[in-house]
């Protein structure tokens, strides 16, 4: 054989043989498993759509407290919560009686000052729900949960049995046409009038009167998946009420505004577990489709 024949020989071989490896390298190789769709959400977590604020278990002003019925952040300083969030469901209503048991939270931390349903007494303001006791009426334990005082804020009564209860029936309705509603209740600024006139707090300064009621509603058709996405075109309502007597002479409609200029008044950070593309187009947008 000449030089040059076994040279072609020899290129061959060796080409042969790093085919042969890759073939084998590549049979053998690990399938993966493919990384978590961002903006798949959990639709039975009452936190589906992100920790606004970043709350914790380490952070005395945005304490995380964790309930099968509702997660909430709430303020040591202000005796209220910032926000609580919860799902809006067929499985969490029932024929359960309002229990009316207001009390303190066994979850505030020791050496806390923990409110008690006193520190409301002939102030004027009304014991106001965050998560509604209507939302949870499945079981007496899940409607009891409502009532810790933690899930409670200084509310102007008609604020609280007008305005603010028009649109806590009107989240219902949505969840009775066939949706799931997400919802996330908080407090903003510091100072209401109630049926005494205005004030900054009560009990002596360690339960602060908020200036400003918000919600935001995030609409989602009801579905057997456990998981569920908000698209561009997902339903949202979000709404600033002030904390007065005379917010109840308009409708809530007339408080309407934007997740982004909540997220200007809070400093939070919504919809945090979704695409920043579906976010900036939902988080802009005023609701326009009431009905």
């Amino acid at each position: 054989m000449s030089a040059k024949s076994i040279q072609i020989t020899y290129q061959l071989k060796t080409i042969l043989l790093a085919v042969t490896l890759g073939l084998l390298l590549n049979g053998c190789r690990t399938v993966r498993p493919a990384l978590p769709v961002k903006g798949l959400l959990n639709r039975t977590d009452n936190l589906a759509l992100g920790n606004p604020s970043g709350a914790s278990a380490n952070d005395p002003e945005n304490y995380l407290i964790t309930r099968p019925q509702y997660m909430l952040s709430y303020s040591r300083s202000r005796g209220i919560a910032n926000w609580v969030s919860w799902r809006l469901s067929t499985s969490w209503k029932g024929d359960s009686k309002r229990t009316n048991d207001f009390r303190p939270d066994p979850l505030i931390p020791k050496g806390w000052y923990a409110v008690r349903t006193s520190d409301y007494t002939n102030t004027g303001f009304d014991r106001g729900h965050l998560c509604p006791s209507d939302d949870r009426d499945a079981t007496p334990e899940d409607n009891a949960a409502t009532f810790f005082l933690t899930n409670i804020v200084p509310q102007a009564p008609r604020h609280n049995r007008e305005v603010w209860k028009s649109l806590e029936d009107y989240e219902r309705q949505l969840m009775n046409n066939g949706n799931d509603v997400y919802i996330m209740a908080g407090t903003s600024g510091t100072g209401g009038t109630g049926q005494n006139g205005s004030a900054t707090s009560l009990a002596g300064g360690k339960l602060t009167v908020p200036a400003t009621l918000w919600k935001i509603l995030i609409v989602v058709p009801t579905g057997t998946d456990d998981t569920f996405q908000l698209t561009p075109s997902t339903r949202v309502i979000a709404v600033n009420i002030p904390n007065t007597q005379s917010a109840a002479d308009k409708p809530w409609q007339a408080y309407l505004t934007s997740i982004d200029a909540l997220e200007i008044l809070t400093g939070y950070d919504f919809l945090s577990n979704i695409d920043v593309d579906t976010q900036r187009h939902i988080e802009m947008r005023v609701d326009g489709g009431i009905n």
